[in-house]
């Protein structure tokens, strides 16, 4: 997969991994996870899907109705790639934090659907439900933010409700924090993501 890497300082074993929205890249991202952490190792990531030339991390049949083999099938590549890239750039497996902004939110709330260990948290931006019907892995002691809009037309506010309570019967420590605003990732979100941040995961 297209991507960026940085690393941290020697002190600091985390790495975040940043995934963007539809039509964005492994560049976008990068700023904001300076703002939550600039001392953290950086794993950018574009998505290898295009949709009428736009990068995504997995298809979708219609606007909020996603193809379900495929993201299962993007999920599993994503997660493989995450493991690859930990051998090959030396950074700890365990200490993954995966920063996500819409289509990016959903990939990342995916690999928390499927995959116990894949990450240790998650700040999920406007992120919808992936899946329905199946049975989450443990997810107990894993940090979990969710940002939404009120006013979201493309992530209605029940989508980000019931993603929450999902993720939190699957053990999960869930926080969501609401603006009043639509899709726009906004300021406020970031800050929220850096005070949640610094208390949960540094």
């Amino acid at each position: 997969m297209i991507h960026i890497f940085q690393q941290g300082i020697e002190t600091n074993d985390t790495t975040l991994l940043l995934l963007h929205g539809t039509g964005g890249n492994e560049h976008d991202l990068i700023p904001l996870g300076k703002q939550i952490d600039q001392t953290a190792s950086i794993l950018s990531v574009r998505g290898n899907v295009l949709e009428n030339g736009m990068p995504r991390f997995f298809r979708r049949i219609a606007d909020g109705i996603f193809d379900e083999d495929d993201l299962i099938a993007r999920t599993e590549e994503l997660n493989n790639f995450i493991t690859n890239a930990s051998r090959k750039y030396n950074f700890n497996r365990h200490k993954v934090i995966a920063i996500g902004y819409s289509n990016g939110a959903n990939i990342a709330a995916s690999l928390l659907f499927h995959y116990e260990n894949a990450l240790r948290g998650a700040i999920l931006h406007h992120p919808m439900v992936p899946r329905r019907g199946i049975e989450l892995p443990n997810l107990s002691g894993k940090d979990i933010l969710i940002t939404a809009g009120k006013q979201d037309p493309m992530c209605p506010p029940e989508e980000s409700e019931e993603l929450h309570e999902l993720l939190e019967t699957a053990g999960a420590n869930v926080e969501t924090f609401w603006t009043d605003y639509g899709h726009q990732l906004i300021p406020a979100e970031v800050e929220v993501g850096k005070q949640w941040y610094s208390n949960k995961i540094k």
